[in-house]
């Protein structure tokens, strides 16, 4: 009998097929969603005591098709359902059919449950919170666990995406050709949006939420899957690997933070840090260039390299500008300034955070200040380290870095 974190896992995996195949068959995604999660919680609530099903995939379609009959006879009781707008069958033409595994269940279709929950009609919030429900089968108590919301604050923001999506007059299906890039590239992004909350929480007494990032990387390995000749996909999980591989040394007995030049690197994960490095060498040799590519391949000359006075820091400097090129953004330059530092000094770093004090995207935020302050110790104004590290505690709402910044303004 399987463990219920190998149950947990299958459901995670199998939750988009199913959402996918009943929602390409029957229409009608919020009440294909809801159903599909009344099956996911069936399942983990039967599946440890009788067993997993011969067909676990076919098993989940039945009984959430029957949740969604039950649903729609329940509406259709009530009053009748318009058709449509999508000219899919109305509930009493669906009721009436009922469900049947061996129509349905053909295909896996979570590369176009992504796009549909990626909807640019969305916000990057209700994205994020949709793609974890429907495409990662996380429930919304999970969700709202690990966005630190209340419960009903998520639950309303998951039904609002969802008749975003329905007042739009989404279809399911794959967007047109000359549209395919440019959504490809919001699903990419919100998987990066959730896998550095994991990593690096925003807010809360946890520097990471390890559900999170693990989630963030399934999804980047569903997609690459689906996607094997995409080299920005393969840029992203790379990257995701290769940065998730240092986890274990981030923070201390304690909790408290540790950075990158202090960590234990025998506590990498070295096999992460390989299949990292072999999927964006590859990535590299035979797709064109991208971010996400750039970002790998940072990630792993900081991931080979045995001590931190070993780090190649003149190559970091030419990928971040290589980096800059193609996604230019206050973060990247704000990086590139530490990487510059740590190759010719900390005040050739410094000169370029001064472009960034009035940039107002990044200006008011805590890691300016942070960055500023370690270059300002490297150079030995000790008083201006001190107030910045200060100023980027105060500006924090994660409460480990919070510790950490104030651990090196006492210092000082």
């Amino acid at each position: 009998m399987s463990g219920p974190g190998e149950i947990e896992h299958l459901l995670r995996e199998l939750a988009p097929q199913v959402l996918g195949a009943l929602v390409r068959h029957y229409g009608h995604f919020d009440l294909c969603e809801d159903a599909v999660q009344e099956a996911l919680l069936a399942a983990a609530l039967q599946w440890p005591k009788e067993g997993v099903p011969e067909s676990a995939r076919g098993w989940l379609i039945r009984v959430a098709s029957r949740r969604l009959m039950d649903q729609l006879r329940s509406e259709t009781a009530r009053r009748k359902r318009e058709e449509s707008a999508a000219n899919l069958a109305g509930p009493d033409e669906l009721v009436a059919a009922g469900p049947d595994v061996d129509r349905v269940d053909d295909g896996d279709d979570t590369l176009t449950l992504l796009f549909l929950c990626c909807h640019p009609s969305l916000s990057a919030a209700s994205q994020i919170a949709l793609t974890l429900r429907a495409v990662g089968g996380l429930t919304t108590a999970q969700i709202a666990h690990a966005f630190l919301v209340p419960e009903a604050t998520m639950a309303q923001r998951i039904s609002r995406a969802k008749r975003s999506i329905k007042n739009a007059g989404s279809t399911f299906e794959m967007p047109p050709e000359e549209e395919r890039d440019e959504r490809l590239g919001a699903v990419l992004h919100i998987l990066y949006l959730i896998f550095n909350e994991g990593y690096t929480s925003s807010s809360g007494s946890e520097l990471h939420r390890a559900e999170l990032t693990a989630e963030a990387i399934r999804l980047a390995r569903a997609v690459h899957k689906l996607l094997p000749d995409d080299g920005e996909v393969a840029g992203l999980l790379a990257l995701m690997l290769l940065t998730d591989a240092r986890r274990a040394a981030r923070t201390a007995v304690d909790g408290s933070l540790v950075p990158l030049a202090d960590q234990d690197r025998s506590l990498w994960n070295t096999e992460a840090i390989v299949e990292g490095e072999a999927l964006v060498s590859d990535a590299l040799s035979r797709t064109r260039l991208g971010p996400y590519q750039i970002q790998a391949a940072i990630a792993a000359v900081h991931a080979t390299a045995p001590k931190a006075e070993d780090t190649d820091w003149p190559q970091i400097v030419a990928l971040y500008r290589v980096l800059e090129q193609v996604s230019d953004n206050p973060m990247v330059r704000l990086n590139h300034a530490v990487a510059v530092a740590m190759a010719r000094g900390p005040k050739a770093g410094l000169a370029l955070l001064e472009p960034l004090e009035s940039d107002g995207r990044v200006a008011t935020h805590h890691r300016l200040n942070a960055v500023r302050a370690h270059l300002l110790e490297m150079a030995g104004e000790t008083e201006a380290a001190k107030a910045d590290y200060l100023l980027a505690a105060r500006r924090t709402t994660s409460m480990p870095e919070q510790r950490y910044l104030q651990e090196r303004a006492s210092r000082l």
